[in-house]
């Protein structure tokens, strides 16, 4: 190693960074699968992480049922108290890295002195909270509601050292607010070493269509009610929700899972096909495609919507199938239900994309790059 480069390495040894997130470690897929994976690398390259959520483990098992309304609020209150010291404190990190939002509710006053007080701040951002709620403003759960904030994300952007966006058209739109013209496009990203491929590209058995997330993106799920009643009539298949939520569809063969870490790999494996349904709408050109990528990586084809990042990720007829119509979708279903010879020919190519392009491997180095230009140096 040059001495250039052992001098930019120890320039970056005892900085201190602090996560403001929404949600603990491990459990929400927008933080899991995106910038929690990196925390080990990052820590090896000197970073001494420090990591707030604003829910608690008590509060995480319950945000997304029904009632619980005291726990919530008690919660809630929990959450502020936590942000409070952490503004506190602020000033002791060396980087400020925040996910979302300082806090889900009220105004953007938290944010603006979370900025106030930060050294550096680099703001991540998931889905287009400049578009509004969209589809997603029919929560109804009015806890969940306030999970979203068009006027701290838009306050984020514009004053953020950096910006991390999860899809090129979100990019675009932050590229005109923040204040430095700093801002980039990540990819969500997967361990293609842990999430490997069991498929037996065959119809000896009933061929299982999958869908996973949790419960604030099931009504992007509901978009295919019909859609899976339809194909019910036509075709024999299983249907797999692996979420956090409870679901029922009357007429299709339904198997409902809870999501687990443990049993992860297992419960996607078994899946023949993925779906990635989404609204014709402005919001969902902010998604990230993560539920696309995590099919790829399994070898599965996916069957996704024709809008934002998807077909960035998905290329029609060559490592999956994008659609917009119920008709489209239909015809999509019966012919990979119909022909596993295809659904072996998508699955491979999608397997080959998912290592190249959205493994941990592969993006690794595109935090890093964030982390030296917040930092001003080489190797962050």
């Amino acid at each position: 190693m040059s001495n250039a480069a052992m001098g930019s390495r120890a320039s970056s040894r005892d900085r201190r960074m602090l996560i403001l997130c929404p949600h603990p470690v491990g459990v929400a897929p927008g933080q899991r699968l995106k910038f929690e994976q990196y925390y080990d690398d990052w820590r090896q390259r000197g970073w001494d992480i420090t990591i707030s959520p604003f829910v608690d483990r008590s509060l995480w098992p319950v945000l997304h049922e029904h009632g619980h309304l005291r726990a919530k609020i008690f919660g809630g209150l929990k959450g502020l108290r936590r942000r409070l010291a952490d503004l506190l404190r602020l000033r002791r990190f060396d980087l400020v890295y925040c996910y979302m939002n300082v806090t889900p509710i009220g105004t953007s006053l938290p944010e603006r002195m979370t900025r106030a007080a930060s050294r550096r701040l680099i703001y991540d951002l998931e889905d287009n909270l400049l578009a509004g709620h969209g589809l997603k403003a029919n929560f109804p759960n009015p806890f969940l509601r306030m999970l979203k904030s068009r006027g701290k994300a838009q306050y984020l952007i514009r004053r953020a050292d950096y910006v991390i966006t999860s899809s090129p058209f979100l990019n675009e739109a932050c590229l005109k607010i923040n204040d430095k013209r700093a801002c980039t496009y990540i990819s969500s990203s997967v361990d293609t070493d842990r999430f490997v491929p069991a498929n037996r590209y065959s119809n000896d058995v009933m061929v299982t269509i999958g869908w996973t997330g949790t419960f604030s993106t099931s009504v992007y799920l509901d978009l295919l009610r019909p859609v899976f009643q339809e194909l019910a009539k036509r075709r024999r298949f299983r249907l797999r929700v692996i979420g956090n939520f409870d679901y029922q569809l009357e007429g299709v063969e339904l198997e409902v899972i809870r999501w687990t870490l443990e049993s992860e790999v297992a419960d996607l494996q078994a899946i023949d096909i993925g779906v990635y349904p989404l609204a014709l709408e402005e919001w969902a050109t902010g998604k990230s495609g993560l539920k696309a990528i995590q099919y790829m990586a399994f070898g599965i084809p996916c069957v996704a919507t024709n809008i934002g990042t998807a077909p960035l990720i998905i290329r029609d007829g060559e490592n999956g199938l994008l659609v917009r119509s119920d008709d489209e979708w239909l015809a999509a279903l019966e012919r990979l239900i119909d022909d596993p010879e295809l659904r072996r020919r998508l699955g491979e190519q999608a397997r080959k994309d998912a290592i190249e392009r959205y493994s941990t491997r592969a993006v690794a180095a595109d935090y890093r790059r964030v982390l030296a230009s917040v930092m001003g140096d080489q190797d962050a």
